[in-house]
């Protein structure tokens, strides 16, 4: 008895020592697809971008997806726009005031994509704590799956036109 009270409480203690201030836990069993919005020229995305945003729909054919989020930004909500209709989604937005909390939250349990852009991009990759670069140029395409412990696993892709 004594042996497995020791294990636990060391356990435990490990947990802790592990958990980063300011890293929020991706919830076990959750799949979060993080994609930068596509190539723009300006505000708008232009044709790459627009290619970018279909191809978007073929890199995820046979995943199965339970929300689509983004922020109020028409390039973004136009790159998601072709996943959304091909899924009969919604895009759901969220604000930019604790963005990357609200996403995590909603994610759990549920595969989700967000379509955003650099400055929410890295904000969300920080608050996972996922480590190395996060998605930040156009076509990264990074799949990041919770297990039912919750430790995380980092697919990073591309898709979209060559350019």
């Amino acid at each position: 008895m004594k042996r497995r009270v020791f294990l636990a409480l060391t356990g435990a203690g490990v947990l802790t020592a592990c958990a980063r201030p300011g890293v929020l836990g991706l919830a076990p069993n959750t799949t979060l697809i993080i994609v930068r919005h596509g190539d723009r020229t300006g505000e708008n995305l232009n044709a790459i971008g627009r290619a970018r945003a279909q191809a978007l729909v073929g890199a995820l054919e046979g995943t199965h997806v339970d929300a689509i989020y983004s922020p109020s930004v028409q390039r973004n909500l136009d790159t998601a726009q072709p996943l959304a209709t091909d899924r009969d989604l919604p895009i759901n937005r969220l604000p930019a005031n604790g963005m990357a909390e609200r996403l995590i939250t909603a994610s759990a349990g549920k595969t989700v994509v967000w379509v955003g852009n650099k400055g929410n991009l890295r904000e969300i990759w920080e608050a996972l704590g996922a480590g190395g670069e996060p998605p930040l140029n156009y076509g990264d395409l990074f799949i990041v799956t919770s297990n039912r412990f919750g430790m995380l696993q980092v697919d990073r892709r591309q898709h979209g036109p060559d350019v």
